[in-house]
Order: C-alpha cells, then sequence, then structure tokens
C-alpha cells in the first residue's frame, strides 16, 4: 500500500498534458554528473537533473533490451515468463490505450531490436515512427565502404556494423545524433500541432559500439595508441583471466565515456528544442534507461552471466514535471512503474494486467513510496527481490529446473554471428497454459537437461546473493546462509505469487 507523505501535496503541481520518454540505453547512474560522479562530463543530462525530481532508488525489472521495454511498453514485468520476445496478442502496448484517449504517439529511435525478429511490432502502434539506421547489429547495408578498416571485438567478430560505420563521414551521421536530431525536429515542427502527444525516444547510446568520432574518441585516453577498443567483451573475470589487461580495460572504459558524452551533448539539442517551445510548462520530460553496463565493476564487463549488482540493476531516473521543483525520491521504484504513470498522466486505461504503480503521487508529494516490493531478473537466471534496502538474488537449486517459456511469438534476441541459432521450435511436451487473467491460450514449453536454452539462460550460477545496500552499497558481504535470507526468501515468495508467476519459477528457485 503507498505510504502517505507527512508534508502536503506540491502547491504548483500540475497535470500535464503531454510527455516525452528519453530512454537512453545502458547508461550508467554512477557516471552521471546527476548522480554524484565527475569521472565522465555529463552536462546536459546534469542541466535537465537541476529542475527534475531525481530518483534514488530505482531499478530494471527485466532484463536486458527488449524484456525491459515490454515492462515500460506493456506494464507487465517480461522475465518470469520469456527470455526475449514481441508484444504477444493478448497484449497491447502503452499505445494503443493512449490511442483510444486520442493521443497522438511518435516513437524516434536507432535501436535495432526494435526491428528485428523478437522486438519487430513494438513500433507498430504508434501513430508514427522513425527508425535511424546503422547501429550495431543493423543490417542496413550488404557491403562495407572501404575507408572502415574495422576495430578490435574481443572474439564478438564481424558485426553488420562493420558494412555500416564507414558511411558515417562525420558526427552527425552517427546514429545517435540523428535520432536526437529527428527527436529535436518532431518537438519543433510537429509537436505544436497536436493536442496532446507522448514522444517516445528510444536511443541506442551509450551501448556498444563505443564508437566515436573525434574529439570524443580520444577525450578521456588521449594517450591510446591504434583503433579505439569500441566493442566491450561480456565476461566475468575479465582482467583475472586475461580476457583484457589493465591497459586496455581504460580504454574499453574511456571509449563508454566518449559515447556517453557524445550522446549528452546531442540531447542538449532536444532540450534547447522543448525549452525553445515551452514545453516544460505542459510536458513532462523523462530520462530513464533498461539497464546499466559493467565496465570493470567486480571485475565484470558487459552484461554476462551473473547476479545482477548495482552497476547494472540500479539505474537513473529523472523527472521534470509541470509545477514540481528539483527534489530526491527515495521510494523504491522500477521501469515496469513507467507505464503506470504515462496511464495515469494522460487519464488511460489498459487492458493488460498491471504489475506497476504510478509515480505521479510521488511526483506531487503526496505519498512517501508506491510499493514494498520489486522484481528483477533476467528469464532462467537468478530472480531478485528487493525492498528498498535489501536485496536478494535467488539461484535456482539443482540443474535449473523446471524450467518453462510462455509464448505465443516464438522467438528470441538474435546472435548476427549465429544466424542460425535460433530457440528451437515447441515440441511434443508442450502444452497450452493462461497467462494471469487471460483467457488466450498461451503455448508453455518446458526445458529440459541437455535442451539448447535462450542465451541469456546459458552460464553457471554460483549461488544466491544477499545483500544490505543500506550498510554495504558495493556489495561485498554477501549475507545469503545467515537469518536474514529466510525472511527474504519469504518476501521473494509472496512477490511472485502476487503476480501469479508460473509455478516452476518457485519450484526451481525451492521455495515453493
Amino acid at each position: 500500500m503507498p505510504e502517505l507523505a507527512d508534508p502536503a501535496p506540491d502547491a504548483g503541481a500540475s497535470s500535464p498534458r503531454n510527455a516525452i520518454v528519453i530512454l537512453l540505453d545502458s547508461l550508467n547512474r554512477h557516471m552521471l554528473g546527476a548522480y554524484g560522479s565527475r569521472e565522465f562530463d555529463t552536462p546536459n543530462l546534469d542541466r535537465f537533473a537541476q529542475g527534475a525530481v531525481r530518483f534514488d532508488n530505482h531499478y530494471s525489472g527485466s532484463l536486458p533490451c527488449m524484456p525491459a521495454r515490454h515492462d515500460i511498453l506493456c506494464g507487465s514485468l517480461d522475465f518470469p515468463w520469456r527470455p526475449w520476445g514481441s508484444i504477444e496478442i493478448w497484449e497491447e502496448p502503452i499505445t494503443v490505450s493512449l490511442r483510444r484517449a486520442g493521443v497522438t504517439t511518435q516513437l524516434v529511435s536507432d535501436h535495432p531490436h526494435l526491428f528485428e525478429t523478437g522486438g519487430e511490432n513494438y513500433h507498430c502502434d504508434f501513430s508514427a515512427w522513425d527508425y535511424e539506421r546503422g547501429h550495431e547489429g543493423d543490417p542496413w547495408r550488404t557491403r562495407p565502404d572501404p575507408s572502415w578498416v574495422g576495430a578490435p571485438s574481443f572474439g564478438r567478430g564481424w558485426m553488420n556494423y562493420d558494412n555500416s560505420r564507414g558511411f558515417f563521414r562525420g558526427e552527425a551521421d552517427f546514429p545517435g545524433p540523428r535520432t536526437m536530431a529527428a527527436a529535436a525536429r518532431f518537438v519543433e515542427q510537429d509537436a505544436p500541432h497536436h493536442d496532446r502527444f507522448l514522444l517516445f525516444v528510444d536511443e541506442f547510446d551509450p551501448h556498444e559500439p563505443f564508437d566515436t568520432p573525434e574529439p570524443y574518441a580520444s577525450r578521456y585516453d588521449p594517450d591510446w595508441e591504434g583503433p579505439h577498443l569500441i566493442w566491450p567483451p561480456y565476461t566475468t573475470a575479465g582482467l583475472a583471466s586475461g580476457v583484457l589487461d589493465e591497459r586496455q580495460a581504460r580504454q574499453v572504459r574511456a571509449s563508454y565515456g566518449a559515447k556517453l558524452t557524445m550522446i549528452d551533448h546531442w540531447f542538449g539539442r532536444v532540450l534547447d528544442a522543448i525549452e525553445r517551445q515551452g514545453l516544460f510548462e505542459s510536458t513532462a520530460v523523462i530520462v530513464c534507461t533498461d539497464h546499466g553496463h559493467y565496465l570493470g565493476e567486480k571485475d565484470c564487463w558487459g552484461k554476462p552471466a551473473a547476479p545482477i549488482y548495482e552497476t547494472l540493476g540500479h539505474t537513473p531516473l529523472l523527472v521534470r514535471w509541470p509545477g514540481v521543483p528539483a527534489r530526491e525520491v527515495g521510494a523504491l521504484t522500477t521501469n515496469v512503474d513507467l507505464h503506470a504513470t504515462l496511464l495515469d498522466l494522460f487519464g488511460a486505461e489498459s487492458r493488460n494486467v498491471p504489475h506497476g504503480h504510478s509515480l505521479v503521487p510521488l511526483l506531487q508529494g503526496r505519498v512517501r513510496s508506491v510499493r514494498e516490493w520489486a522484481l528483477s531478473g533476467y528469464w532462467g537466471r537468478e530472480v531478485h527481490v528487493l525492498d528498498g534496502r535489501r536485496k536478494y538474488a535467488r539461484a535456482p537449486t539443482g540443474e535449473n529446473f523446471p524450467l518453462s517459456m510462455w509464448s505465443n511469438r516464438w522467438s528470441t534476441m538474435p546472435l548476427h554471428r549465429y544466424p542460425e541459432l535460433g530457440l528451437p521450435l515447441p515440441d511434443d511436451r508442450a502444452v497450452l497454459d493462461r497467462m494471469p487473467a487471460q483467457r488466450v491460450p498461451v503455448i508453455r514449453q518446458p526445458f529440459a537437461k541437455g535442451d539448447r536454452l535462450p542465451f541469456w539462460a546459458l552460464g553457471a550460477m554460483g549461488g544466491s546473493h544477499l545483500y544490505d545496500l543500506g550498510e554495504d552499497p558495493d556489495e561485498t558481504r554477501n549475507r545469503a546462509g545467515e537469518p536474514l535470507e529466510a525472511e527474504m526468501t519469504e518476501l521473494l515468495r509472496t512477490a511472485l505469487r502476487e503476480i501469479e508467476a508460473p509455478d516452476d519459477q518457485l519450484a526451481r528457485l525451492g521455495i515453493a
């Protein structure tokens, strides 16, 4: 239940007519000036934060890229049921709810996963969408420009980006800058013509490749010689196992910083457009991300098979709300709450089973909290529960079974290096089941030892992890096995039952 606030609601708070959501992929909270970092320059994000409500206890829900977008755009947690997929036939995205409410919706994005199998229908119900081509694995060009010689990839091998990269002649040609320029054009040229609108900017930067032109490329590592290391490894114990050395590690981190500073610069163009149009008086502007990115913290790199430590799961959320002064909010929140917040803002209703809670009462100062727990995880790996201070990552017992995937849109994350390595089709073990509160039958495919599992379920798990983040924010003392674990186990059981998670989730975790 929401906890009522002691102070009176913000007197100047008003109901916005519009919303702009800017999702920057793999945005590390601990590297932003707004959250106290001085490692890299983020002047425009910091400028935005000066007038925003800063959420200090915000977390990812479903990981990685497409599951996170499902949480935000559909309003229900994805990871307990499937690893990676598009909108199911029984679901409706926020765009459908807003269309019924008479709201114009615009998507601007360079995120290639939105247009691949497993993510290809999230854009369909926007009133309009703009896809800026050429980022990461986007199959934009059939041959490379001969001027591009490639870059070290730590075993990743050839990527579609190697065909695209030579066609970026200057900074403005890179996908991130083009996406932000397109968003600014919408704000200045189209937004004034709509009574109510949602602009959703799904920007893939600062996700890898950490590729930038000069002067960004050398800004944080001017002494580096040779091609910049734009493709980070995905591994645990990267330094300890020799995947990369200390010098390479500094270069990878500097290259991320270069990409962060470049996209911050172009984010400033969008802010300028919003200010010129006077939209801050009528528009809620939300800056968020799907997850962070390990750049050596705990010697982790990328998004490897590991528990979701703070670097990856504790994410930034900044909201500018008309009439609400800048302040810090310590209440526990999660990405799935953004869907409920947008519905509340526009007075719209969804037919989906909601897992989120509107943040509007928090923003307006009417309550001190909106949730008592939050769930987070990758499908097929540890399941995390947080209570605002403590985080418990429960690992499966035994060999990680029973484990089922629930979907009528049979897909998983594309692996461009291995195009034939898709998800096996359902077999004669599959049954028709029901999602919570749904009448549409759904295929439930069980997996067993020896089956080929989706990519994100691979990798060994080293037991459960429990941290008191109030006392141990760096997660150095694993308290699993102490009496506190019983309390957190019960909270996890309660949370999974409340969302009507599949019974095999509780069984494989040993808490049924």
